[in-house]
């Protein structure tokens, strides 16, 4: 098939389906891109990887710590991996483990203050290079794209919830 054709294949609208997989193709291109960058950064600027820092911040929102199972809950990944991150910042004295005189068991982990204070420094540096890789959306465009994007979660979920 020469250039011309191709050109005319491409051009000819495709079915919904397939548009609406090109959309979801490309909003994981979209994160899978900065991420990646995120990831680069946080390597080399501050020798942590962003399953730490994603631990960092869920710690950071929560004043009182959080048990293993409500990180993991909140991550989005199993008990395990949690606890290998959770290992590493210990061994870095960022995180703090304790088990609650409740429930021997279990243990709550918070940031310690050398936590919150690296983390504090990380969280300004990370919000910098996100409004840097998408400065070229305005104040409109970006509320316009979170809108619909709200939108998309609050519709698939619905649809998850249906009998």
């Amino acid at each position: 098939m020469n250039a011309a054709n191709k050109a005319r294949v491409r051009s000819a609208p495709l079915p919904i389906s397939k548009q609406r997989l090109r959309l979801w193709l490309r909003l994981l291109r979209s994160s899978r891109a900065i991420e990646a960058q995120l990831r680069e950064r946080l390597r080399t600027r501050f020798s942590i990887t962003l399953p730490q820092f994603d631990v960092m911040a869920a710690l950071a929102r929560s004043e009182e710590g959080m048990t293993m199972t409500e990180l993991s809950r909140q991550l989005m990944v199993s008990n395990g991996n949690v606890t290998g991150i959770i290992d590493r910042l210990v061994a870095e004295k960022l995180v703090l483990r304790q088990a609650p005189a409740s429930d021997r068991r279990s243990f709550i982990v918070r940031l310690t203050p050398k936590g919150a204070s690296q983390f504090s420094v990380i969280a300004k540096a990370h919000e910098g290079w996100i409004d840097e890789m998408l400065e070229e959306f305005g104040a409109m465009e970006a509320e316009s794209i979170i809108s619909q994007l709200d939108e998309l979660v609050r519709r698939v979920r619905t649809r998850e919830a249906r009998p």
